[in-house]
C-alpha cells in the first residue's frame, strides 16, 4: 500500500500525533519512557507554548494501508538562526516503524516544508529550545530511559545513514554511583572554594521561598550559563514564567541547592529528582485516571535512582570548584534518601569542564545520542 502522509493540526489530532510512540510503537518496550500526552500536546500548541514568540512548526504523520506508521515535527527557531547567522530548520518528535520508505517519506515532507521556509540545513533531532527533549539515541539500546531524554530503536541512526544525515554533535550521559561518603578530595576542594569566594548554600522548606524569592533567579542563570551551548534558545520572559509554574512545584525541595555570592547573587544549582522513569512507563503517558499516583509515589516515596536534572554554573565561576560545593550538598540527601545512582542525563561531549565534575565518582557513560545535519 502506498504510504500517506497527513499534516497534523488542531487539539484532537496532536493528541494521536502524541499518542502514536505510546500506545503503538512502542507498547510494552522495557526501555522506552514516554513523555505525559497532555505536556507534549502543550509544548506542540501554540496557545500553550511561549516558545511560539520566535519560532514556527509544522507536524506530519504517516499512515500506511490505513494505519500510522510514523511521525515528524519540523521547528524553525528564529532566535537562534539570528543569533548564528545560519537558516537551519529543526527536526524533532520524530519516530517510525523500521520500514525506509516510512522514513523517507517523513523526512522528504520536512525537508521540503523547510526550504519552502528558505532555510538551507536541517538538524536533529531538537526541540524548540533546551527544555525539550533533543539527540537520537545511538548508544545505549539496552539502557533505561529517562523523563528529559529520547529513546529510540536501533535502527533509528540508521534509516537517517541511508538519508545522507550526518553527525553535527553528540552527547554522553552517565549512570554515577551514589557513594557512601562524600569523597575525601571533593570535600576538601568544596571547603576552600566556600571559604575563597564567600559562598553560602541555599535550602527550602517552602515551595514559595523558591518560587518568590528565586524562581526567576533560577532560569536567569540558566541563560547565563547555557548561552554558547548547541544550538541554545535564550528563555523569554513568558518562557520563564512558564517553567516557574511548571516545574518548580514538582521539586522535591532536599534535592535543590542554589550557591549564591556576596548580595545574594545567585551563581550556581542543582535541581535532582527522584527517577519518574518506571513510574512514567505505568502511567503510559497520562495522569488520569490512575497515572498520577505511581507518579506521587515516586516523587515522594522510595526510589533507587536520581535524575541530575540541572547543573549550572555562571560562566565566572565556572572551572573554581563550585560543582564541588553543589554535590558535598546533595551526595548526603542522596544518601539519606537510599538512591543507588545518579543519571547525568545528557552533556555535550566537547564540554569537559562539565565531564569532569564526576572524576571523584566511579561512573559509567552508558548512553550516547546524537544531532544529525544534512544540507538541503
Amino acid at each position: 500500500m502506498a504510504i500517506t502522509i497527513k499534516e497534523v493540526s488542531g487539539k484532537r489530532e496532536l493528541k494521536k500525533f502524541s499518542q502514536y510512540p505510546v500506545d503503538i510503537l512502542y507498547k510494552g518496550n522495557p526501555y522506552y519512557v514516554p513523555a505525559l500526552i497532555l505536556d507534549e500536546v502543550g509544548t506542540l500548541s501554540k496557545e500553550h507554548n511561549p516558545a511560539f514568540e520566535y519560532c514556527e512548526s509544522v507536524y506530519y504523520m504517516a499512515y500506511k494501508d490505513g494505519n500510522p506508521v510514523g511521525r515528524i515535527a519540523g521547528i524553525i527557531n528564529h532566535q537562534v538562526n539570528e543569533k548564528s547567522g545560519k537558516k537551519i530548520a529543526r527536526f524533532g518528535f520524530v519516530d517510525f516503524t523500521d520500514d525506509n520508505e516510512v522514513s523517507k517519506a517523513l523526512f522528504d515532507k520536512v525537508e521540503s516544508w523547510a526550504r519552502d521556509k528558505g532555510m538551507t540545513e536541517i538538524c536533529g533531532p531538537m526541540g524548540f529550545t533546551d527544555m525539550d527533549h533533543e539527540g537520537m539515541l545511538v548508544e545505549g539500546f539496552d539502557q533505561l530511559g529517562t523523563m528529559a531524554a529520547i529513546y529510540n530503536y536501533p535502527y533509528y541512526p540508521e534509516h537517517l545513514d541511508n538519508m545522507g544525515y550526518e553527525k553535527e554533535i553528540d552527547w554522553v550521559e552517565y549512570k554515577i554511583d551514589i557513594p557512601d561518603r562524600i569523597p575525601e578530595k571533593h570535600q576538601r576542594i568544596s571547603d576552600i572554594v566556600q571559604q575563597k569566594y564567600n559562598l553560602k548554600v541555599l535550602k527550602f522548606r517552602k515551595t514559595s521561598d523558591v518560587v518568590n524569592n528565586y524562581g526567576q533567579k533560577i532560569f536567569e542563570l540558566i541563560n547565563t550559563a547555557y548561552a554558547d551551548l548547541f544550538g541554545y534558545s535564550t528563555l523569554t520572559q513568558k518562557q520563564i514564567d512558564y517553567y516557574i509554574k511548571m516545574y518548580i512545584p514538582l521539586l522535591r525541595l532536599e534535592n535543590l541547592t542554589l550557591i549564591t555570592a556576596e548580595n545574594d547573587e545567585l551563581v550556581g544549582l542543582g535541581i535532582a529528582i527522584p527517577s519518574l522513569s518506571r513510574a512514567l512507563q505505568k502511567a503510559r503517558g497520562r495522569l488520569f485516571p490512575f497515572g498520577f499516583i505511581p507518579l506521587l509515589k515516586a516523587l515522594k516515596g522510595k526510589n533507587d535512582v536520581v535524575d541530575l536534572m540541572l547543573v549550572a554554573i555562571r560562566p565566572d565561576y565556572q572551572s573554581k570548584g563550585v560543582n564541588a560545593l553543589l554535590f558535598s550538598d546533595l551526595i548526603p540527601v542522596f544518601i539519606k534518601n537510599g538512591y543507588g545512582y545518579a543519571e547525568s542525563n545528557p552533556e555535550l561531549e566537547v564540554n569537559e569542564k562539565v565531564q569532569l565534575q564526576w572524576q571523584y565518582f566511579n561512573r559509567t557513560q552508558h548512553k550516547r545520542r546524537r544531532a544529525y545535519l544534512k544540507k538541503l
